[in-house]
């Protein structure tokens, strides 16, 4: 139990795949805007990542090492399809908000990671274990930084305005450009937290 909760901390703090091991800069700059987008993509990228860690853990044994990157994204594949299918279901607003960026899902750089540094090489428990450590890792991040763009952006949080009518939004933190700042920011307070922890 100790084994799966330091697990746990390492995706969400010390080893944060956005944060730390700086990859999936694609979705985490694209999808911030709000804190609804940050989470609803959180989310799909955290199931996905579950699900194919389990699947390519339990097949480790009979996948053959030269095609393993490709039955690695035909795994991941169909469960971004089906998450895509759910989400256009059952949240079709997300689902359009989200767009491109959930079939990006198949390509993500942290799912494509733990795919072949950990799964590949693990039993399955651990597995689902990391997935969700990394999955929690990615939509913490994910929820910092559309926090911070939306207050500043739109002077709301997940679509509830905080301070009314006369505040002017700084609309270049919903832009590109926000994106970047905000993240650079983030980066450089979430490393020095780390290294006063240490």
């Amino acid at each position: 139990m100790k084994k799966y909760l330091q697990q746990l901390y390492e995706g969400i703090f010390t080893n944060n795949p956005v944060l730390v091991q700086l990859i999936g800069m694609c979705p985490t700059l694209a999808t911030t805007t709000s804190l609804n987008n940050g989470i609803g993509m959180g989310l799909a990228a955290t199931a996905v990542l579950i699900c194919s860690n389990a699947v390519i853990s339990l097949l480790r044994k009979f996948i053959p090492s030269k095609v393993r990157i490709a039955a690695y994204i035909t795994i991941i594949a169909g469960f971004v399809t089906a998450v895509d299918l759910l989400l256009q279901a059952y949240l079709p607003s997300l689902s359009k908000s989200l767009g491109l960026f959930i079939p990006l899902i198949v390509v993500n750089c942290i799912i494509l990671a733990r795919a072949e540094a950990f799964a590949s090489k693990n039993k399955v428990l651990p597995s689902i274990v990391d997935g969700l450590a990394m999955g929690l890792g990615f939509t913490f991040a994910l929820c910092i930084l559309s926090s911070i763009r939306e207050i500043l952006g739109n002077g709301t949080i997940a679509g509830v305005s905080l301070f009314g009518e006369n505040y002017e939004p700084m609309i270049m933190m919903i832009l590109p450009a926000g994106g970047f700042l905000t993240l650079g920011c983030v980066i450089a307070l979430f490393q020095k937290i780390l290294k006063k922890g240490e």
